[in-house]
């Protein structure tokens, strides 16, 4: 190929010039540079809302999946852009979140849908996640983003060498799973109050939730809150300004009898799964146990977990190795092991056919070579039910050996589950109960007879302390199976 005639210094300005365009923000009115049309910026979460609903799975509730989508688009209906085809879904995940995607995704787990009190609380959730796409704060900071071929698991970011094995993310998911700012925080927690309260929602209530959000974060980490409260400013800051802020819009619309709607929301989740589902699999001592597909295997001690409907992972606490378990699509042991060679590129040095506790597999150790090094891989190919599963360790050439026994060893340890007590294992689920008489919060959860180990617990669910006066009639959450 023949070089191209070199391109003047003006030149190049003018052609980044080309690539960059002025667009006015909806909610500020003001010019911005962006990199993205709205066209772009649509496509983008077209092409991601797959892979997040793959990534996490839908939570199946028809009734409550209505009510987000009728909530959603009356709010979309006054926001600054009206225009865009909002989805609003649930997804399967424990964790406490709420997320939006360019162009008008707007996604809740069940986590966050379970630790609501009532509508007002989720209507200023909704209202913030819409005000993220109606200020285009993705779009900006995509603008600011570069990106890497870098594989993320469970909060640990691997060597660049190992991304090679984990699935790709697609900008529009990258984004997703990035934070915000403190300047895109605060702009989203305005709109939130403004919008739900142009609903007729009393938007103090989302002020209420922070509290409960900052609770649930000195108990369990940061980890298990959205990235709306984790990140900046402070909860306390935010909370003494969407108060002010409501305050201010229920004046602005003479809103004298704003909806809260308490009662009718916790009957809404009445029966939700709460924390995680063992049906799609636990960790209990060390052993990954998957009850409905009848099998289990141990995993390396102390390394992070992250279990999505597509696959188990695991990473070393360096980030240096990764163990992962999905499905290989092949019919045979001897296609599962020959595709997987190709797919990857890699240069086999030895394979057995030994089966491993009496099920037929296939186990392989190869290399992969690439220019900032190589990096050694084994993985069984085990047929076991319906299914072909591949169990793989992969870390750096100079690293495998350190590794290679603790990948053996979970390798070696899946097998066949029989263990009733593990087959039967049952999800918590979210029971409302009337208070029959006025009593302490505490009280109430001695009344309904749960564990006192989980007290504190059921308090931040239910949004209260422990030391609350509860009144007669009063509806609470407490758990069931």
């Amino acid at each position: 190929m023949k070089p191209g005639p070199k391109l003047p210094l003006i030149g190049l300005l003018f052609s980044f010039t080309l690539l960059c365009s002025c667009a006015v923000n909806p909610v500020t009115g003001k010019k911005q540079v962006v990199l993205m049309s709205e066209a772009q910026e649509i496509a983008m979460g077209k092409e991601a809302d797959p892979e997040i609903v793959a990534y996490f799975g839908l939570y199946e509730d028809p009734e409550l999946q209505q009510f987000i989508t009728e909530k959603g688009l009356e709010m979309a209906a006054i926001s600054h852009r009206p225009n865009l085809a909002y989805e609003f879904k649930i997804v399967d995940s424990p964790v406490i979140n709420a997320f939006a995607l360019p162009g008008g995704y707007v996604y809740f787990t069940r986590g966050i849908m379970a630790h609501f009190n009532n509508e007002a609380e989720f209507a200023g959730v909704l209202g913030h996640e819409i005000g993220h796409i109606t200020a285009r704060h993705s779009v900006i900071q995509q603008r600011n983003m570069i990106l890497g071929q870098i594989g993320i698991i469970a909060g640990v970011i691997l060597v660049p060498e190992l991304g090679q094995f984990i699935e790709p993310l697609s900008q529009g998911m990258q984004l997703a799973l990035l934070s915000f700012g403190r300047d895109a925080e605060r702009q989203s927690d305005k709109l939130g109050v403004e919008y739900s309260t142009k609903i007729g929602y009393d938007a103090s209530e989302m002020a209420g939730f922070f509290e409960t959000l900052k609770r649930q974060q000195a108990g369990s980490g940061s980890a298990s809150v959205p990235d709306f409260l984790s990140t900046h400013p402070s909860p306390e800051e935010r909370e003494s300004s969407v108060g002010q802020l409501a305050v201010q819009w229920k004046e602005k619309l003479n809103l004298s009898d704003a909806v809260i709607n308490r009662e009718s929301y916790l009957r809404r989740i009445e029966g939700m799964v709460l924390g995680e589902d063992p049906k799609q699999g636990y960790v209990e001592n060390g052993i990954f146990y998957h009850p409905v597909l009848k099998f289990s295997y141990p995993l390396p001690k102390d390394w992070s977990f992250q279990n999505t409907p597509q696959q188990v992972q695991s990473a070393s606490k360096e980030g240096d190795a990764i163990l992962i378990l999905t499905l290989n699509q092949q019919k045979t042991l001897d296609d599962a092991a020959k595709a997987f060679v190709e797919q990857y590129k890699l240069e086999p040095k030895e394979q057995s056919n030994n089966a491993i506790n009496n099920i037929p597999a296939i186990t392989l150790i190869a290399d992969q070579n690439q220019e900032n090094g190589s990096v050694r891989v084994v993985a069984s190919f085990i047929q076991y039910g319906e299914y072909i599963y591949q169990l793989m360790g992969v870390a750096e050439l100079s690293k495998f050996q350190g590794y290679q026994n603790t990948f053996l060893t979970s390798i070696r340890g899946f097998q066949e589950l029989k263990d009733a007590d593990k087959l039967n294992r049952s999800a918590d689920i979210i029971t409302i109960k009337t208070v029959p008489q006025q009593m302490t919060v505490q009280a109430a959860f001695e009344y309904f007879k749960m564990p006192q180990a989980r007290f504190n617990e059921l308090a931040i669910l239910n949004g209260l302390l422990l030391t609350d006066t509860l009144n007669k009639g009063e509806l609470i959450k407490v758990i069931g199976k």
